[in-house]
């Protein structure tokens, strides 16, 4: 039975970096790799609760929605200086299969060298190796985060 999870990619793009996420639905995908850009950023454990926030988007086809889901994380930490503590998300698709939506809800705290572990300063996501697959039971992400 497969669960959802996340693991960092050794040698996919030089000075970047790379992970795979999966999970059983659209909305396990989308957490898994929210909780994995989330790791690159700092270390989840050392960020508080303080800061919350929710989030809808909407876009024609899944590819395209996990991708702005997550270059928006990486909006909120330049224009909030947050960093992130946990996510959730539901991801479903309108019955006429013309658009896929997400609902998210982020918690996380400010931005603090003294108190987080922090990582990467991660700038963008990219297109570069992108890939989103998925099949009722099966959804695979490769994402490149450029740092």
């Amino acid at each position: 039975m497969m669960t959802k999870g996340f693991r960092f990619l050794e040698d996919i793009a030089l000075a970047d970096l790379a992970f795979e996420a999966w999970g059983e639905s659209p909305s396990e995908l989308f957490a898994s790799a929210a909780e994995a850009l989330m790791e690159a950023m700092a270390n989840p454990s050392t960020v508080g609760t303080e800061w919350k926030h929710d989030l809808d988007l909407s876009e024609p086809n899944l590819p395209d929605l996990l991708f702005e889901w997550l270059s928006i994380f990486v909006f909120l930490k330049d224009a909030e200086a947050v960093v992130f503590h946990d996510v959730l998300a539901e991801v479903w698709q309108d019955p006429d299969a013309q658009t896929w939506h997400v609902h998210g809800e982020i918690v996380g705290d400010t931005i603090s060298a003294t108190s987080q572990e922090l990582r990467a300063d991660v700038k963008a996501i990219t297109k570069h190796l992108y890939q989103v697959h998925g099949e009722p039971g099966h959804y695979h992400a490769q994402v490149v985060l450029d740092v």
